[in-house]
């Protein structure tokens, strides 16, 4: 269990990051790529990237195990690529040094290039730039698009539930196996850990990429970070639409499939409206019901499903205008 303590003045510095951090979904890119639990969704992305991933980049999987927790100092909070390097460049010597002692203790074998990286020799920092580059070149940067387009909705999405029901409730819908108990954030995990934010507040960063555990960093200064899924993986974002942003948010088969539920069908009807499988319909309306769009009851043999006050509301605040649909609450940032 991850338990996260929260003081008054942490509560009131839990905020949303305003632009997709580069670095950090690199990261969890390298890592999906090493996870034997990946998941459907990402099958046949993790299947194709292998096939295509940058010879240069390989040497980040020296760094970056499959439970994401690499070191700290390769994945700051950056707007850009090169401000991102900058950052990891200028990483304490001692900051280095310690996340590569808890990185090769937990997960990666100590290596000849990673004692070098700690010792700051010019030459394996520049490897270490090279791969990033090329990791960036070969993983995001074809799918930047989507990605920027699927965090402004979520951070839409986040900033409604925000609005209508508060920073706990917020916090506590990010993913599955949070929830609160007083001002201590509990997170199902397998490490047995106690974090004190001690003012220092939290962040928050959807991802992309990453389908595991929310993940708590806690850097040398500036607030702690929580990463969590996003509502919609890289695999089932659209490319982006100025017209229909809830499709942009959930998919396009999701956001039909929410639009049907404001009146209540089962399993079987949406498949048969759909044209589409009813084994794929219980899959996107199981990752709809974690986000609390929408509730299933079964009867008999029959599943019913139908929109949550929630989903209604996403469905309801999206209004038409003569240049198409725009979403009613902006991105945070």
């Amino acid at each position: 269990m991850l338990r996260v303590h929260f003081t008054l003045d942490d509560l009131l510095q839990v905020t949303l990051v305003p632009t997709p951090a580069p670095l950090m979904e690199l990261v969890l890119a390298t890592a999906m790529l090493q996870r034997e639990d990946i998941g459907p969704v990402f099958t046949r992305w993790r299947r194709r990237t292998l096939r295509t991933f940058p010879p240069a980049a390989r040497p980040l999987l020296e760094l970056v195990p499959a439970t994401g927790r690499g070191p700290l100092f390769l994945d700051p909070l950056s707007r850009g690529l090169g401000d991102g390097l900058d950052q990891v460049r200028s990483s304490p010597a001692a900051f280095v040094r310690a996340d590569l002692q808890r990185v090769c203790t937990a997960s990666r074998p100590q290596t000849s290039w990673t004692t070098h990286l700690a010792q700051q020799d010019h030459d394996a920092w520049q490897v270490l730039q090279v791969a990033v580059r090329a990791g960036y070149t070969g993983l995001l940067a074809p799918a930047w698009d989507r990605i920027t387009a699927g965090f402004d909705a979520e951070q839409a999405w986040r900033g409604q539930i925000l609005a209508r029901h508060g920073i706990r409730a917020m916090v506590a819908g990010l993913s599955q196996g949070i929830r609160w108990r007083g001002v201590v954030l509990e997170i199902d995990s397998p490490e047995d850990r106690e974090i004190q934010l001690a003012g220092r507040g939290l962040t928050l960063l959807p991802s992309a990429f990453w389908t595991g555990r929310p993940l708590v960093g806690v850097y040398p200064h500036g607030p702690a970070l929580l990463v969590y899924p996003a509502v919609t993986p890289l695999p089932l974002l659209e490319e982006p639409s100025a017209t229909d942003p809830v499709s942009t948010l959930l998919g396009c088969t999701r956001a039909s499939i929410l639009a049907l539920l404001t009146r209540q069908r089962t399993t079987t009807d949406v498949a048969r409206e759909l044209g589409i499988s009813k084994s794929s319909v219980s899959e996107h309306t199981k990752a709809l019901r974690q986000a609390r769009l929408v509730v299933s009851q079964r009867e008999g043999q029959a599943v019913w499903h139908t929109c949550t006050p929630l989903g209604l509301s996403l469905i309801t605040k999206t209004s038409a205008t003569d240049e198409g649909t725009r979403l009613l609450v902006p991105p945070l940032g």
